[in-house]
């Protein structure tokens, strides 16, 4: 039933869907919004991977050194 997967025509069958359902006129700001997202997800994820690596950096190996 589900041997092949994804094939291309189902891409285009959701295409297709996706251009009825919000009209050609809003695909673009909906792509625009979600690039958007995209990128604060991203930016997001970056500064919290910094925010742990940081303070594991900042910290002394040895607290008896001092």
């Amino acid at each position: 039933m589900l041997r092949n997967g994804l094939e291309p025509w189902h891409l285009l069958v959701v295409a297709i869907v996706f251009i009825v359902l919000f009209g050609s006129k809003k695909l673009p700001d909906t792509a625009r919004s979600l690039g958007r997202s995209l990128r604060i997800l991203k930016s997001e994820a970056k500064a919290l991977k910094d925010e742990s690596v940081a303070p594991a950096a900042a910290a002394p190996a040895d607290p008896a050194a001092r």
